[in-house]
């Protein structure tokens, strides 16, 4: 059975946001295809995807490689979530459903309980599916698109640290949630676009490269 393009993309992504391939490193279609089983056209395909989103480039000599995103490609990032979010909340207040509203709650709901309890391992991961829920309920393809894309490069180019206050930090949450539940646009989009920059200080590079990268003939070997 043909594994489809879009399945070796994912892959050939989250590995490169979780560092399995570092950033100027070489991704052959040989190699990769060995690795996730596959023949050569859906890399091929996956590639040309990963170059179109930004995570890989294609240099002369070397074919394509990870990409080395500069500092202020990395900040420009947080500057773009900034703005998507809220506009995802304000959307979600006038489109979310119950459905939308259930999960967000129960998020919401979980959340508050493992930051009271100091059980923060998984918060991480309920803050992400939050904001994806949210996004989600915004029910607009092409601003998740985007803010989905958006969220996984920012997951490669960043360590994000913990919040220092987690219970805030989910009550902020709670707030959002109640704006999108009373259909209140403009609260929402506010609260949203606090929270963000907020959470944007604790987002720290994982490699600093102040220079654009610029393609040589030699590439990297």
């Amino acid at each position: 059975m043909r594994i489809p393009a879009n399945a070796v993309c994912t892959a050939i992504r989250d590995d490169i946001v979780s560092g399995v391939f570092e950033p100027g490193g070489r991704l052959t279609e040989e190699v990769l295809a060995r690795r996730y089983g596959v023949s050569r056209v859906p890399v091929r395909e996956a590639l040309r995807t990963l170059e179109a989103e930004g995570f890989v480039t294609t240099r002369r000599h070397a074919g394509a490689c990870v990409a080395e995103p500069t500092d202020q490609e990395a900040a420009d990032l947080l500057e773009l979530r900034a703005l998507l979010e809220p506009l995802a909340a304000a959307k979600a207040a006038r489109r979310r459903t119950e459905g939308h509203l259930k999960v967000l709650r129960g998020l919401v709901r979980l959340g508050q309980e493992r930051a009271r309890s100091g059980r923060g391992e998984d918060l991480r991961a309920l803050g992400g599916w939050f904001h994806e829920t949210l996004g989600q309920a915004s029910a607009s393809p092409g601003l998740i698109s985007v803010l989905t894309q958006t969220r996984h490069k920012i997951a490669w180019m960043y360590v994000v640290r913990a919040p220092a206050r987690p219970v805030d930090f989910w009550a902020e949450h709670g707030a959002i949630v109640d704006a999108v539940a009373r259909g209140d646009a403009e609260r929402a989009r506010a609260l949203t676009a606090l929270h963000a920059d907020r959470a944007a200080g604790s987002h720290r590079l994982r490699v600093r490269n102040p220079q654009p990268v610029v393609n040589t003939a030699s590439g990297r070997h």
